[in-house]
């Protein structure tokens, strides 16, 4: 276990909560005009699936629990989860959908992604920063919209919706944020 301060906590990341191991689902830093700063965390204990919200200071300590990083790549989704290869071994993990959570919708047959595992265990997943996806549906453009400030919805080619610029139109290859969901760029492909 490794201990590290409590702002230094991010998206993805595991904490020793009470001998419990919970996974951090968003970490917030809040600075108010008056008062000490904390970061808020959001987790999800491991064991049960359990959602805790906590609040430290931004200087306090929070226990880490370590972890094995290794890369896999993303096979198929079927009932029991999402299954993944390791590239070297050929070895094929299952990751529940609760592990996965919201990410699931950016998964693509092929991508590299990284799995954090505690004794061998699935913990949690990092996607690469960005993917490059095909705009299936987009609105037209409404006439007097102007280029740098509107931006319209569009669907894309795994069902998710994103707000795009307004040139953009169905069949165009856009890049996309795995984070936050937003558009990047036009895709240079």
């Amino acid at each position: 276990m490794a201990k590290n301060i409590a702002s230094s906590v991010r998206k993805g990341n595991v904490i020793d909560l009470d001998g419990k191991l919970c996974v951090v689902m968003s970490a917030e830093n809040i600075h108010p005009g008056k008062g000490t700063p904390v970061t808020h965390l959001v987790m999800r204990r491991i064991a049960d699936g359990v959602k805790t919200e906590m609040r430290y200071k931004t200087t306090d300590t929070v226990e880490m629990a370590y972890l094995e990083n290794k890369d896999y790549d993303y096979l198929y989704e079927d009932e029991m989860g999402f299954n993944f290869m390791q590239p070297e071994s050929f070895e094929q993990i299952s990751i529940s959908k609760d592990v996965i959570g919201d990410q699931a919708q950016w998964l693509q047959e092929g991508m590299r992604c990284d799995v954090r595992l505690h004794e061998n265990n699935p913990i949690s997943l990092e996607l690469p920063p960005r993917v490059t996806l095909e705009i299936v549906e987009a609105d037209p453009v409404v006439k007097g919209q102007t280029a740098s400030s509107s931006y319209k919805p569009a669907k894309l080619s795994n069902g998710a919706r994103v707000m795009v610029p307004p040139y953009i139109e169905a069949g165009v290859r856009v890049v996309v944020s795995t984070e936050d969901g937003t558009f990047q760029e036009r895709a240079k492909d």
